[in-house]
């Protein structure tokens, strides 16, 4: 389907005329640095810049107050683009969500326009809670997915990637309960929960000499205890598990458990293990989009990583979830970090510096540019409604 004009002109266009607000809103989630459920002021900007520009904006999707679906056009193609905007605790947008946030909305400007020209209905979804708590899982059970037939975002990172190698991961919340006693003159009466902690935390990293290469085992004290006189009565943590796919982390999972069961069977104290986010699972992106975005990214000026040199990350993602549902793409758009990395506060800074507001820019006209693409390939169209119908 052609728009009989320079589209992909127009959209950049639109894209550079809108620059000024984009890395205004790009600055303003990550000032806020609102985290998981959390993300008011942040949904709002988003939401707000959608609306003033035509989209029919609803709120509260899914039980989240802050996820948003802005709507416009008709066409049968229907192509969703999300925009994340959460922090992490204690280190703000170490991720670069603002980013994402920002990338999403300008990309959602640039294709506005041309939604009745290219025939589709475009949709930019505000997803909550991606650093945990797994937004996109929840809004693709309550059914907010149905109907896409391709969805994207773009991701900051220290380098350029055309995928983000994603592990499957639970996330892990444990408490133990034991007694509290005077910890000099009545120890014997009491049973020590940070005992129990510590067990588990030993049994984890004796576990880990027998995992394979691409899992991941990683947690936290949250609470181990109130006072050094008193034995903790009560501790917890929280902890990550990872595996190359769901599969492979259904048969680990047990494994890390039993090491959680073995501090409370060595201390005598009661655990509670529980999931505190559905799973997130494994990707796997799309040929036809991610071939589309490889053109379109190098045509904006993005340098993208040679054939085998893709580094990729091993990090996990909500959207991968998404992927298995509908055709999806993850790239991810190299930022200057002076050598952080992800999850750091250096690169915390990073997300609010000149590269990174490029990389606003950038990843809206090439996600733009990727749906124009494929709305004007008959070949292309045709492949993702099809790969849709059949999810």
């Amino acid at each position: 389907m052609g728009t009989g004009r320079d589209a992909r002109g127009a959209a950049a266009g639109v894209v550079a005329a809108a620059a000024e607000d984009l890395i205004a809103l790009s600055h303003g989630v990550h000032t806020d640095a609102e985290l998981a459920f959390e993300e008011h002021r942040s949904s709002a900007r988003v939401a707000e810049a959608l609306a003033a520009a035509g989209f029919d904006v609803t709120h509260g999707l899914a039980g989240m107050d802050t996820a948003v679906d802005a709507r416009i056009g008709t066409g049968d193609l229907t192509v969703a683009i999300c925009a994340e905007y959460d922090a992490l605790p204690a280190v703000g947008h170490a991720c670069g969500h603002n980013v994402i946030a920002a990338a999403a909305v300008g990309a959602g400007l640039a294709l506005a326009p041309l939604v009745d020209e290219l025939g589709i209905t475009l949709r930019v979804l505000g997803t909550p809670a991606e650093e945990g708590g797994g937004g996109k899982i929840l809004m693709l059970d309550a059914g907010v997915f149905d109907g896409v037939h391709a969805a994207m975002m773009v991701h900051p990172a220290p380098y350029e990637s055309l995928t983000i190698p994603c592990l499957a991961v639970e996330h892990v919340g444990v408490t133990y309960r034991g007694k509290e006693a005077h910890a000099s003159a009545f120890p014997e009466l009491g049973r020590n929960a940070a005992d129990a902690l510590t067990v588990a935390q030993v049994a984890i990293g004796l576990l880990r000499q027998h995992i394979t290469a691409d899992q991941r085992i990683h947690g936290i004290v949250t609470h181990g205890g109130d006072a050094p006189n008193v034995v903790p009565g009560r501790t917890e943590g929280s902890w990550y598990v990872r595996a190359a796919t769901l599969a492979a982390l259904e048969e680990l999972s047990p494994r890390v458990h039993r090491c959680f069961e073995a501090g409370a069977l060595a201390t005598g104290c009661d655990v509670e293990v529980e999931l505190r986010s559905p799973r997130y699972s494994e990707f796997l992106p799309d040929a036809t989009l991610l071939a589309a975005y490889a053109r379109e990214a190098t045509a904006v000026g993005r340098v993208l990583p040679a054939e085998g040199e893709d580094r990729g990350l091993a990090g996990s993602t909500d959207m991968a979830n998404v992927s298995l549902r509908v055709p999806t793409i993850h790239p991810m758009l190299a930022i200057e970090a002076d050598g952080a990395v992800n999850h750091q506060p250096e690169f915390t800074a990073a997300a609010a510096r000149p590269s990174a507001d490029r990389a606003v820019l950038d990843g809206a006209t090439a996600m733009a540019r990727t749906v124009i693409a494929v709305a004007e390939d008959p070949a292309a169209r045709a492949a993702l409604i099809a790969a849709a119908a059949r999810s």
